[in-house]
């Protein structure tokens, strides 16, 4: 869809939505991890941030083997964050503030222990035989194929109650789901269904690029010798999105067990492998998501690879090119997810800070963190699309550095540090890319103050708090008018009062620049520009650019056009103050 103006647009194009890991966010009960009550005590916070609605990462029943991305009872909230009544409570007093929650589907895999697994395993010719992927072993008792998971090991595990080999994209104990199978298409609807009964204001669906498998009715070939990418192998299969087309109808379904609250969602797909080009047919009125996130942005800083690199020279113009390619595509139809970080990814400062110690351990130089904190989330409030800020981001937190990986809970921080190891880095080394790369920089507990274990629990959290927490926290953020927070604020307020920095349409203005990123938003006479230093050094560009235009703001707090100086950005306004 084209821009046009703001009242065109839909609630969740204008919202900033928030992703919450509740795990992390506030323990309410002294055991260390977060409960749905912790986020409920926050709503003020967040919407005093401008947030309109907040992403939850799976709050279900599970082993939490995986961080609850391991799903035992999609209708149940698992007893570690609350009960159904808190989650209830959460979502009205959300709606009270103007805020919807967002549920997290995990819908490629379950948990072992999940019921439907359970009877599945069972009985070859049960009601669930074929609700997951099971297949004989090869001749010689081996698996099917050879490709490797992505948590390490190979994909397939054998199971000795049904004497089949059972296919698993992530964790032996996460089996995959038979997407093939109608009766799954129709009981994950049904659990979509049951939460915008809820009232729920949409879905972020989990890696769902890997729910269509490849056919193996005339065998599936190996990969390249060893083990071989299970992504290469099964990511975006042909006819994946006839199956995500039917399940957003089923969920849309006028009159069904949603109720009318249906039709005021959204959905926003995890889509690795997805390229730019191809968001057209993923998103808009003919796709199967309203947004994709996809990631080519976020894979610059690793070269793209698989493993991570012990250290990867990356330009600005590998980063803008994604950036532009993303907001082309979905000019004309569609919308972007405008995202730096997430609870997959490294903090933002470390991954994107052109010319500082971005990549290793340890923060950046501060004074150098907080402004490159606020430059980042200048580009982030003002390209076109709906903002996704990832709780801590907007303290400008930078990565941790422990100092073994027995520090680290993630599972794939572990297989790519013995990776790392068997490719023959020194484990000095190996835990450099742990450093720079693993997905715990983004899960250790929220700072709210300088109190013991940063205000988080009153018991033992389940991962160490930041480092820094005693002088980067919320507290001392919010009484600090110069703050990173702060700056967040000022920004969210901005793109609320100013139409075109929500529907205003996107063009880049300087291509392959080594320093600066620069593109327009307009919408009608009305023009928006942004300059962004992404390095350490002074930088300049064409004043010409920004003749006519008013002075907005600078993370410097005064402006000199045609100059940057490190790390800042600067936003000019054009008929419309």
């Amino acid at each position: 869809m084209s821009s046009g103006s703001n009242n065109a647009l839909a609630w969740w194009q204008k919202a900033i939505v928030y992703e919450v890991y509740p795990k992390s966010f506030l323990d309410t009960a002294g055991a260390g991890t977060g409960t749905l009550e912790g986020v409920r005590r926050h709503l003020d916070y967040l919407a005093g941030l401008g947030v309109g609605a907040i992403w939850l990462t799976p709050v279900y029943a599970s082993p939490m083997k995986d961080n609850g991305y391991d799903v035992a009872d999609y209708r149940t909230i698992d007893p570690r964050f609350g009960t159904m009544e808190d989650m209830e409570r959460l979502i009205a007093d959300a709606r009270a503030r103007g805020i919807r929650i967002v549920m997290d589907l995990v819908f490629n895999h379950t948990s072992d222990e999940c019921p439907w697994f359970a009877e599945s395993r069972a009985d070859r010719t049960g009601a669930k035989a074929d609700w997951y992927i099971w297949r004989d072993p090869r001749p010689d008792g081996s698996a099917p194929t050879n490709w490797r998971s992505i948590f390490g090991g190979p994909a397939w595990t054998f199971d000795e109650t049904r004497g089949q080999y059972y296919l698993h994209t992530f964790g032996s104990f996460q089996p995959d789901l038979n997407w093939e199978n109608p009766e799954v298409r129709r009981a994950l609807a049904d659990v979509a269904r049951f939460w915008v009964a809820k009232g729920v204001g949409g879905f972020r669906v989990d890696a769902i690029t890997y729910v269509k498998k490849p056919a193996f009715a005339d065998g599936v070939p190996d990969g390249p010798d060893g083990l071989a990418d299970i992504h290469a192998a099964t990511a975006n299969t042909l006819g994946i999105l006839d199956f995500l087309r039917e399940f957003r109808a089923a969920v849309r379904e006028p009159g069904g067990a949603g109720g009318a609250n249906a039709n005021d969602i959204f959905m926003v797909g995890e889509a690795n492998g997805v390229k730019a080009a191809e968001l057209g047919d993923w998103v808009g009125e003919g796709g199967a998501f309203d947004m994709l996130f996809e990631f080519s942005h976020l894979d610059v800083p690793k070269g793209g690879a698989a493993e991570w690199p012990r250290e990867y020279h990356w330009t600005l113009p590998k980063l803008t090119k994604c950036l532009i390619d993303s907001q082309n595509a979905t000019a004309a139809e569609g919308w972007c997810p405008v995202f730096f970080e997430n609870h997959d990814q490294p903090r933002s400062v470390n991954q994107f800070l052109l010319g500082s110690s971005a990549v290793g351990p340890g923060s950046p130089d501060s004074n150098l963190q907080a402004r490159g904190a606020k430059m980042l989330a200048t580009v982030l409030m003002t390209l076109r699309g709906t903002p996704f800020l990832y709780q801590g981001q907007e303290l400008g937190l930078a990565n941790v550095a422990w100092p073994s990986i027995e520090c680290y809970d993630d599972l794939s921080s572990h297989d790519q540090y013995h990776r790392a190891l068997a490719r023959g880095l020194s484990t000095q080394d190996a835990l450099r890319c742990v450093h720079a790369f693993s997905r715990d920089n983004a899960r250790t507990p929220m700072p709210w103050d300088a109190s013991a274990n940063a205000g988080f629990t009153a018991g033992a959290p389940w991962l160490p708090v930041h480092e820094d927490f005693a002088t980067c926290n919320v507290a001392a953020q919010d009484a600090d008018e110069g703050s990173v927070l702060n700056w967040y604020r000022r920004l969210a307020a901005l793109r609320a009062s100013h139409e075109v920095l929500a529907a205003g349409d996107f063009r880049a203005l300087v291509a392959n620049d080594l320093q600066v990123f620069a593109f327009e938003r307009t919408l009608g006479s009305v023009r928006a520009v942004v300059f962004a230093n992404f390095t350490a050094e002074p930088a300049t560009y064409d004043a010409s650019l920004v003749c006519g235009c008013t002075p907005l703001l600078s993370t410097y707090g005064d402006t000199v056009p045609g100059t940057l100086r490190p790390y800042e950005a600067v936003l000019y306004i054009e008929n419309d103050i």
